[in-house]
C-alpha cells in the first residue's frame, strides 16, 4: 500500500517549529500503519531524541539558534532517522516516503539521515549546521 501524508496536521507541526512568537522546536512525524502523522511537538531536544529508538524510523524538523558573536540566528534542519533494527524493506521505502515529508517541511538549512545515536548529538548537529551556513565572525582560530 501507497504510503500517505496527513498534510494538514504535518503542516500544522511544522508551522509552530517555523513561528518565532512560540517555544517549539522540533516536530516529530511518524508511521502510523501506511500514513505519516505527527508524533509529537516539544521545546526540549532531548524529548525528541528520546522518539529515535533502534526500531522507529521517523522524520524530524528541529530548529537550532546558530550563530556567532556579531549575529543569531534560527536555522532548520530535517532529520530523517532509520534505527538500526528497521528492516531492509523500511529502510529503502523510508527515502521515496521523504519526498511526501519534503512537500509539508520545505524550508531547511541541511538535510540528516541518521541511524547512529551517536549522531544526534546536539552539538554535532549545530557544528554542521555552522559549516553550512557560510560567514563565521567568532574570534577564534580554525
Amino acid at each position: 500500500m501507497a504510503t500517505q501524508i496527513d498534510k494538514e496536521a504535518c503542516r500544522e507541526a511544522y508551522n509552530q517549529v517555523r513561528d518565532d512568537n512560540t517555544e517549539t522546536n522540533w516536530a516529530a512525524f511518524k508511521y502510523e500503519g501506511s500514513t505519516i502523522v505527527p508524533a509529537g511537538l516539544g521545546t526540549d531536544y532531548e524529548d525528541f531524541k528520546k522518539l529515535c529508538t533502534d526500531d522507529g524510523r521517523l522524520f524530524g524538523f528541529v530548529r537550532f539558534t546558530t550563530g556567532d558573536a556579531m549575529s543569531k540566528r534560527a536555522k532548520f534542519t530535517l532529520i530523517t532517522w532509520i534505527g538500526e533494527n528497521v528492516s531492509g524493506l523500511q529502510r529503502a521505502k523510508i527515502s521515496t516516503d521523504k519526498t511526501l515529508v519534503k512537500d509539508v517541511v520545505q524550508n531547511f538549512a541541511k538535510e540528516f539521515m541518521i541511524s547512529d545515536p551517536r549522531e544526534l548529538e546536539e552539538e554535532y548537529l549545530r557544528m554542521e549546521l555552522k559549516k553550512a551556513g557560510g560567514a563565521n565572525y567568532d574570534a577564534q582560530a580554525e
